[in-house]
């Protein structure tokens, strides 16, 4: 889809607003034409009274009348242009955010700040270009200058051609220049992405900074990043304003020597002192004009790349995704959003078959694994380092989209599994918890309602309730970015109770005990052991106390299911279980 499609469709979503915008941006400069006129009369009445129409007091009774006509318009324009930019980013930046959260497996940026940055300033970028400062501001100019055009072609119809010669020159410029413009807005915002980006990396490495004594290092990349992104800025800067002064230079050109023409028709007797007033009146905003579509096409170029940009935020690159429709609330209409939960029965057997999921970089993952989870059995998943054992969770789930093979729910086909695998059917706690600096319940709660004890009772199932009681704000407690405030145990057990707390069908655990200790491992597993009958679980460990307790256990090697069953029986018949029981890898 081409930028203009892009805008075009931005419009067409709240078209109505943008052409309440637009109307009132023309009326603001149709108002323009009144001290035109006035002061052609004012000229006319003090030269020849003869063929002047109105008084002097009229004339400022009209030029005053126009004037507060013009703030009121503007006033609503500008009300109007805010509320559509906002709606409109809102969009983007809604469409942009839900894809990366139903594409997990989508390429992100190389950094946080990279993609924080496009949701900002390449948004804004976008929806600024559509403002009555930009588009707006020129389609009002421009019939401002068609209605100008008309009365300076009754004046004199050699002098207004000139007048739009230099528009012709500066679209042949802007043309020339498109691809260095292109090119600096593109090394601009990823030197702004890479300082956004170390920002969050520092605010959420510090423990590992500090040990490490690498503060001095950090700061010399930061102050490398910034000297970088100052550079860019400022070359960029430079072009625009050079190109800026250009067209300015064209402009002033077109204007001298228009005024010559004009002033030698005054000597022929052709314009009188009031055409003459409205000429040059008309001159200054008609020659702006040229101006301001000189900027108007740079900055179409810019929000080409930002175009660019925000498509790789969303799934398959499109802009059709970018631009999708949906609702976007005004402040005064927001309210909590419900999600539906999947309709779906309970389950009593799960089967997965033929599921692969292959890296394209590295050629590693999962192929043709096949595997059944009956309803209150506990399935282990173990094996060794990169044996595929996350990967083949998060392909069942839907985190990763399957390449080939099949995911049977009851023996229904499970053909998105990403819609289905949500709470309350499933729930998920990956290795690495991923806390947000917020109080210990909200992090637990993520947006969902507290009620009938689910907190507590998920509170309990964790193991987490002696360590609220050991923090002064107890669930209250903020955890600080990543939950650094916690130790490596206590954020796992956040993380667990933020799945029990969704009363979820399926558990899909992912090494959850890596950072507990044997006691608290054990009281986790009793208690989750003491619901079997009512949960199924799917656990990626390697502790021996979880293998023990599992109903069945899946050994991977190389994305490649190698052994299953009980651990008496793979501890006789499989040589790569003895292995990893033995700690030999």
């Amino acid at each position: 889809m081409k930028t203009w499609q892009l805008l075009w469709q931005l419009i067409c979503f709240k078209p109505s607003l943008y052409l309440a915008d637009l109307i009132l941006a023309i009326l603001g400069w149709i108002m323009f034409l009144i001290p035109a006129y006035v002061g052609r009369e004012f000229f006319n009445a003090l030269t020849d009274s003869n063929i002047a129409t109105f008084g002097v007091w009229e004339l400022v009774a009209m030029l005053i009348m126009g004037t507060i006509a013009r703030i009121l318009i503007v006033t609503l324009n500008v009300a109007s242009d805010v509320t559509f930019q906002n709606y409109a980013g809102a969009l983007l930046r809604k469409n942009m955010l839900e894809s990366i959260i139903k594409s997990p497996a989508l390429k992100l940026p190389s950094s946080s700040g990279e993609a924080i940055s496009r949701f900002r300033d390449d948004v804004d970028e976008t929806t600024n270009f559509l403002s009555w400062t930009t588009l707006i501001d020129v389609i009002g100019a421009a019939f401002f200058a068609a209605i100008a055009l008309y009365v300076m072609l009754s004046i004199d119809a050699i002098i207004t051609v000139v007048v739009f010669l230099p528009l012709v020159l500066v679209v042949g410029i802007t043309n020339h220049m498109r691809k260095r413009i292109e090119k600096y807005r593109q090394e601009s915002r990823n030197a702004t992405g890479n300082v956004t980006g170390l920002i969050g990396e520092m605010f959420g490495s510090i423990q590992a900074i500090q040990v490490a004594n690498a503060e001095d290092r950090i700061i010399g990349l930061f102050r490398k990043l910034n000297v970088k992104r100052k550079n860019t800025m400022l070359k960029e800067s430079v072009f625009n304003t050079s190109l800026d002064s250009v067209f300015s230079s064209v402009v002033d050109l077109g204007t001298g020597v228009i005024l010559l023409m004009a002033a030698h028709s005054m000597q022929n007797g052709s314009f009188t002192v009031g055409d003459f007033a409205t000429f040059t009146y008309f001159l200054t905003w008609v020659t702006q004009l040229t101006r301001r579509f000189g900027i108007l096409t740079a900055q179409y170029k810019r929000v080409g790349v930002s175009k660019n940009r925000m498509e790789s935020l969303v799934q398959d690159g499109s802009t059709s995704e970018l631009i999708k429709r949906g609702k976007v609330f005004a402040d005064e209409e927001a309210s909590p959003l419900q999600n539906e939960p999947p309709s779906i029965p309970t389950l009593s057997k799960l089967a997965i078959s033929n599921l692969t999921y292959v890296y394209e970089d590295t050629q590693r993952g999962i192929r043709n694994v096949d595997l059944t989870l009956n309803k209150g059995t506990v399935t282990v998943i173990t094996g060794r380092l990169g044996s595929g054992k996350t990967t083949l969770l998060k392909t069942i789930i839907g985190l990763l989209p399957k390449q080939s093979g099949e995911i049977h729910w009851n023996g229904e086909s499970v053909t998105n599994p990403s819609e289905v695998f949500v709470p309350p059917v499933c729930a998920y706690t990956p290795q690495v918890p991923i806390l947000f600096s917020d109080s210990i319940r909200d992090n637990i709660l993520l947006g969902i309602e507290e009620k009938n004890n689910n907190l507590s009772n998920a509170i309990y199932q964790a193991v987490l309730e002696h360590d609220l009681q050991s923090l002064e704000d107890g669930l209250d407690t903020i955890v600080g970015p990543k939950g650094v405030m916690l130790s490596g145990g206590q954020r796992q057990r956040t993380a667990a109770a933020r799945m029990f707390v969704r009363n979820a069908q399926l558990l899909v655990i992912d090494d959850i005990s890596s950072a507990l200790d044997i006691n608290t491992e054990k009281v986790l597993l009793d208690r989750l052991f003491q619901r079997k009958d009512e949960i199924t679980c799917l656990i990626v460990s390697h502790r021996p106390e979880v293998l023990k307790r599992a109903d069945n256990i899946i050994v991977l090697k190389d994305g490649n299911i190698v052994a299953e069953g009980r651990l008496k029986e793979l501890l006789q018949s499989s040589e790569e279980m003895n292995r990893l029981w033995s700690g030999d890898i």
